[in-house]
């Protein structure tokens, strides 16, 4: 059932190829509306959530994964709806979610990007807007904004740094005051890497000290691996403004940084790990800076961000939480059975960094993506049995010290390794969408425990919530594979 207030723009200016992997289309529908400019929520919106860009590759899929949720009597989630340009991509991307059964009558609402009063329409009519929209650096501050401005929740599965610490800067103070919690990076990047080295740093208990935690990434199918088109775009428009980023960090200014004992060795470039047989190559993503960002809130609170309303059951929770987890160097690398999976990432990598500085590189980049990924990326996406067939695995290895003191003695080595394992299933339309549903559902049934607003990584908002308990029930599992003890032989 479609629930559309809208006029028809039949004269609009067509914009790149890249929205159509989206689900945005220059024929469209937007909201006709007469409201005020900063227009605040009301306090009985009539959406828990709002899926923006539903129709794109994995809008459909987190439509789907909300739907599991949607009036079960467990679940917070009693009322939903989809929004984009394109009612019938949007209806039929709510068809696709539903089947085999037929459909909801979920509404189909009207938003567009380039239309903030539709948005600022959209956002005072839900609790919780979970924005699919990418790229962000692109399309993804009109969003936020109107967030803010209606003092909404936002949730995204941003994976671009850039975007990110620019939300921060622009729009935090007033995220705090309207009480709009805005939250990227809910999906691959960042959950499992700031849920997983959080894990790793629980296992070392005092007077043992954790100083270094590598994270590495493995995916694996049983046919081939074909990743998200959106990922790809996103490492292509990065590089392009590589320059803004530093630019934006050196404008800013400086956050406190937390204390890790013991040093952190940058080591080869291509390194082995004969624990779990791995050949590995630095992964210049997000998870690093996003890791990183969480522990310079933690600097400055070191018991965590307190909630709106906590009661006193919850302020002890998140306190004892926290204070299991330990400050250490965060690295990130992209891993396989074999090193010439390894040579294969770096030449994808060289690619992207050389045309990715350019405009006709990124033209060649952007349309031939399967040429210049070596088959990793294509513009179709993966096929059903494809997404159905892959898989993923993130090791942490931890290396640490079996007592605190030892970390100060000069150049001592470390004498301690812990490895836990996270894992799940396909990265880009089965881990995102579950990551981003357990996320809004956590918000729909703990927000007064949660900080009144704000833009934050979500390490800092759902690390002391049950975010790792729900992602197990739902199939990404978290491990000890080994501690040990290490000796150092001297001659």
């Amino acid at each position: 059932m479609w629930t559309i207030n809208a006029t028809y723009k039949s004269n609009r200016t067509i914009l790149p190829k890249i929205l159509d992997h989206f689900g945005y289309y220059p024929t469209c529908f937007t909201i006709s509306t007469n409201r005020a400019m900063s227009q605040k929520l009301s306090p009985n919106p009539t959406y828990d959530v709002i899926i923006l860009g539903a129709s794109g590759f994995t809008g459909k899929h987190v439509i789907r994964e909300a739907l599991k949720f949607l009036n079960v009597s467990s679940s917070p989630l009693k009322n939903l709806a989809i929004a984009g340009r394109n009612a019938s991509r949007l209806s039929r991307a709510l068809q696709w979610a539903s089947g085999p059964n037929p459909p909801p009558e979920i509404p189909i609402l009207a938003a567009d990007t380039n239309d903030p009063s539709s948005l600022r329409h959209l956002a005072s009519q839900t609790k919780i807007i979970l924005n699919c929209v990418g790229p962000f650096r692109l399309y993804g501050e009109p969003v936020v904004e109107a967030c803010v401005d209606s003092g909404c929740d936002y949730l995204d599965i941003c994976g671009e740094p850039e975007f990110m610490e620019r939300m921060e800067v622009k729009y935090h103070d007033k995220a705090v005051e309207n009480g709009s919690l805005v939250v990227s990076a809910c999906g691959f990047d960042s959950v499992p890497a700031e849920l997983g080295w959080m894990f790793c740093s629980r296992q070392w208990t005092p007077p043992a000290i954790c100083s270094t935690i590598e994270a590495y990434i493995s995916l694996e199918s049983d046919k081939r691996i074909v990743g998200n088109l959106g990922t790809y775009e996103s490492a292509v428009l990065s590089v392009a403004n590589a320059d803004k980023l530093q630019e934006l960090r050196r404008s800013r200014p400086k956050k406190p940084r937390p204390v890790i004992l013991g040093t952190s060795s940058k080591g080869p470039m291509i390194n082995h790990l004969k624990e779990v047989g791995l050949w590995a190559v630095k992964l210049p993503s997000a998870d690093a800076t996003v890791v990183r960002r969480t522990l310079s809130c933690l600097a400055e609170n070191l018991h965590g961000l307190p909630g709106v309303n906590e009661s006193t059951e919850q302020i002890e929770r998140r306190e004892e939480f926290w204070s299991t987890i330990k400050p250490a160097h965060f690295g990130m690398k992209i891993a396989s059975k074999y090193l010439l999976g390894v040579v294969r990432f770096i030449t994808v990598g060289k690619f992207i960094a050389l045309f990715g500085k350019t405009g006709i590189g990124r033209w060649l980049l952007l349309n031939f993506p399967s040429v210049f990924s070596l088959g990793f990326f294509r513009k179709k996406g993966p096929t059903e049995d494809e997404v159905a067939s892959a898989t993923f695995k993130m090791w942490f290895v931890g290396d640490g010290f079996t007592d605190g003191s030892l970390a100060s003695q000069g150049n001592r080595k470390p004498d301690m390794q812990i490895i836990t394992r996270v894992m799940g299933p396909e990265i880009g339309y089965l881990t995102t969408p579950s990551i981003l549903v357990q996320c809004a559902l956590i918000l729909l049934k703990e927000r007064d425990s949660l900080p009144k607003g704000g833009v934050f990584p979500p390490g800092i908002v759902f690390g002391p919530t049950d975010l790792q308990d729900r992602l197990q029930k739902n199939g990404i599992t978290f491990d000890v594979i080994s501690k040990k003890t290490v000796v150092h032989l001297t001659i």
